[in-house]
């Protein structure tokens, strides 16, 4: 099960309905489904994610196809929030700041966060352990996955933060985990905020990612 080229149809030949794991009716994976009482959605795992070509996510074996290329304002928001963030942690020598980077947290879950922070040592194609920090940068496309999905799922995995950033309206969430459960720790455009990540600090002035 390694092609996705199909789509989910009715017994008529009528669009169904987007299951739960299709926030803003964009599906990933689409399959001819004839007519028949049951539906049945193919379960994908890490072993058809590395055939697709081009972007995809994978989540409970169900995949998404990544929005259309980011935007300008998209790419310099992650590529300056990037530039702070190594800036600060130059002299960092356990943590290393990525760009997207295909985050496995099971078998038929692979995530790529805009932006994270690993401390340790990735030996496989892909992270196969907790970041230390994510950063997701929201379009008309993910913002409910990120602010929903992928939130729980950072917070279940026990990373320390996350960071969501809005660009239509410039500003930024930065959630602490604390006690299993995700806090806000700070949200607004010019805010300042301190990471503390294993042994290392960063402070963060947020007003230069615009």
């Amino acid at each position: 099960m390694s092609r996705l080229s199909i789509k989910v149809c009715g017994p008529e030949g009528q669009h169904s309905k987007p299951n739960r794991y299709e926030p803003n009716n964009v599906s990933l994976a689409s399959f001819i489904i004839m007519s028949s009482p049951v539906k049945i959605l193919p379960h994908y795992t890490y072993a058809d994610y590395v055939q697709w070509e081009g972007q995809w996510e994978l989540i409970d074996g169900i995949p998404y196809a990544m929005s259309p290329s980011p935007v300008p304002k998209h790419q310099r928001i992650a590529g300056n929030m990037l530039s702070e963030f190594r800036v600060q942690l130059k002299n960092c020598k356990k943590c290393a700041v990525y760009q997207p980077v295909d985050y496995r947290v099971a078998n038929d879950t692979i995530l790529q966060p805009d932006m994270l922070i690993v401390c340790g040592v990735i030996t496989k194609n892909y992270l196969d352990f907790a970041p230390a920090l994510v950063a997701e940068i929201l379009s008309p496309a993910t913002a409910l996955k990120d602010r929903h999905t992928k939130y729980s799922i950072y917070e279940s995995q026990g990373i320390p933060y996350y960071i969501i950033i809005a660009p239509d309206t410039e500003e930024v969430e930065v959630y602490i985990l604390q006690n299993g459960t995700y806090l806000l720790s700070a949200k607004g455009r010019d805010i300042k905020h301190e990471f503390n990540i294993e042994d290392c600090n960063a402070v963060i002035d947020f007003k230069e990612i615009w």
